[in-house]
């Protein structure tokens, strides 16, 4: 099973990234939360045993990876939690793409490679 935990639905992934997230097994997904900027360490802890729950009652029976990304201390907490408990975690990787018009404007566009494992 492969639990996404970002802000980026499977539903909306591009083809290889869905091939590839499938080799994990099925796909749930877990929206990531909103990250107050203003909340301290202590607010971060607090929401990353919150997820990591949520996270071990879904992984519950299942062989888990999860896909992990979003707001940087609380994914780091996160990933530090499921890691210790034996829960592998990756990120996706992407090649960015740019192409500036004329005018100056920008258009990036980002497209999947690989999942790469937190270490």
């Amino acid at each position: 099973m492969l639990i996404n935990l970002s802000n980026h639905p499977s539903a909306k992934w591009a083809e290889e990234q869905l091939r590839a997230g499938h080799e994990f097994g099925e796909i749930a997904d877990l929206p990531f939360p909103t990250v107050d900027p203003n909340g301290d360490e202590k607010y971060i802890q607090e929401l990353a045993e919150e997820y990591s729950r949520r996270i071990l009652d879904l992984a519950n029976g299942h062989q888990t990876t999860v896909h992990l990304m979003g707001e940087m201390t609380l994914t780091f907490a996160i990933a530090s939690r499921l890691m210790e408990k034996g829960i592998r975690c990756v990120a996706a990787t992407t090649e960015r793409i740019v192409t500036e018009s004329p005018g100056g404007a920008k258009t990036t566009f980002f497209k999947f490679v690989r999942f790469r494992y937190y270490a």
